[in-house]
Parts: structure tokens; C-alpha cells; sequence
């Protein structure tokens, strides 16, 4: 027994992110440092509501998804809510491509792993994780969605 806690000591130490469990339902979320598609840190989170997507671009729920949320994102310009697509890839020049053709402005990442440690371990595209303006974990939602339950979400900037 020794060795096995001796063994997840030095794996805490080495990888606390990956131990870390994720915020759940009215927990404050602990934001990890993210970093945008364009190497920027993101500063999103502060004091403003977060709705964020998990999303992959071989994804054809996540192409309908995103159009949703680009909508939001438009929306919320001048309030208190903010939108960041997390992308489960690992080439960002070529999401930055995918976003441009497809006409989203919206953020992106691919600081995945770490936000999936912040917010949910599910691994399933699209994943919409609702945080309010108190950073508090609203919601974690698998899958597509309804344009009008997205856009709902503007509701937080209150």
C-alpha cells in the first residue's frame, strides 16, 4: 500500500491538472491559464458569464453547433457573457482555416485537457459548459443543441 500512495504522490506532483476533478454543478470553476489560437492569453472569465464548447473539426454535430454559438458570441458583444470554442485538435493553423471559412469569430483553443479538467471529463463533441458571471459551474451540456436554448445563454450577461 506504501508504494501505490508513494506512486499517486509523484503523479500529483507531476501532472496535478490530470488529477485535479472538475468543478461541479454551482462549484466556483478554477480556470487554468488558456491560451488562444493566436498564442494570446485569454482573459474571458473575468467577471463575465462563459459559455464554452468543446468541439473537434472532423465533428458534424459540432459544424451546426458552432454556427449556434457564433451566433451567441455576436449576441453578447458589449455584455457581460463571453464564448470560447476549446478545439480537440492539435493543429492550430489549421482550425484558425476551419473557423475562417466557416465564418466563426468566435475564440478558440486548444488548451483542451486542462479546461476538461476545470469543467468535465467527458470527451464527447460538442460539450457546452455554462459558467456564470460569478465563475460558478452552471451546466455541463453533451451534445448539439437547439439554436434557441444556445442563445438562451444571454441571459447570464444579466
Amino acid at each position: 500500500m506504501r508504494r501505490r500512495a508513494c506512486l499517486f504522490s509523484l503523479l500529483a506532483l507531476a501532472a496535478p491538472a490530470a488529477l485535479a476533478l472538475p468543478a461541479t454543478r454551482g462549484e466556483l470553476v478554477s480556470w487554468p491559464e488558456v491560451r488562444l489560437l493566436d498564442g494570446q492569453a485569454w482573459q474571458g472569465a473575468q467577471g463575465r458569464a462563459v459559455v464554452l464548447v468543446f468541439w473537434s473539426p472532423d465533428c458534424g454535430f459540432c459544424e451546426r453547433h458552432n454556427v449556434h454559438l457564433e451566433k451567441l458570441w455576436r449576441a453578447a458583444q458589449g455584455q457581460a457573457l463571453t464564448v470560447l470554442g476549446v478545439v480537440r485538435s492539435s493543429d492550430a493553423a489549421a482550425v484558425a482555416r476551419h473557423a475562417a471559412a466557416r465564418g466563426w469569430s468566435f475564440p478558440n483553443t486548444l488548451d483542451a485537457e486542462a479546461l476538461a479538467a476545470a469543467l468535465s471529463r467527458r470527451r464527447s463533441v460538442p460539450l457546452t459548459a455554462v459558467v456564470d458571471r460569478r465563475g460558478r459551474l452552471v451546466e455541463v451540456v453533451p451534445g448539439e443543441m437547439f439554436e434557441a436554448d444556445v442563445l438562451a445563454y444571454l441571459r447570464l450577461a444579466q
